[in-house]
């Protein structure tokens, strides 16, 4: 794309957003929420009261709740070695996971399915 055709585009874009910024300044129900929340938020600070505050005293639940982490060599169990024979070669692979260079080759080579059926232990 040119650079002027670029331009225009994003003229035009920019003119189309501004015509929906207008549309939105009229609206009743964003006037509502904006007024809404300057009253909140002055009510807040005259209290000294934090957004994370309110949420912790209308519902403790919510504040107590932390995201799950699962920490390296933590709670989670180590993954059991795999081995796989290669009936044609006799190789054999002794692998944790499925990142082994070698069972990629295999997997390429005579497909998923079929090294999968490889799998002794």
């Amino acid at each position: 794309m040119s650079k002027l055709a670029e331009f225009r585009q994003l003229e035009k874009n920019l003119a189309e957003q501004l015509q929906a910024l207008e549309a939105l300044k009229d609206d009743a129900g964003l006037k509502q929420e904006i007024e809404f929340e300057t009253k909140l938020r002055a009510l807040l600070a005259k209290y000294g009261f934090s957004l994370k505050d309110i949420v912790n005293l209308l519902d403790p639940q919510v504040g107590r709740r932390t995201p799950v982490t699962v920490q390296k060599g933590g709670s989670r169990k180590p993954r059991q070695a795999k081995v796989y024979t290669n009936p044609e070669s006799g190789e054999i692979i002794e692998t944790k996971s499925g990142n082994h260079k070698m069972l990629k080759e295999w997997k390429a080579k005579y497909g998923s399915d079929i090294v999968e059926s490889w799998l002794t232990k």
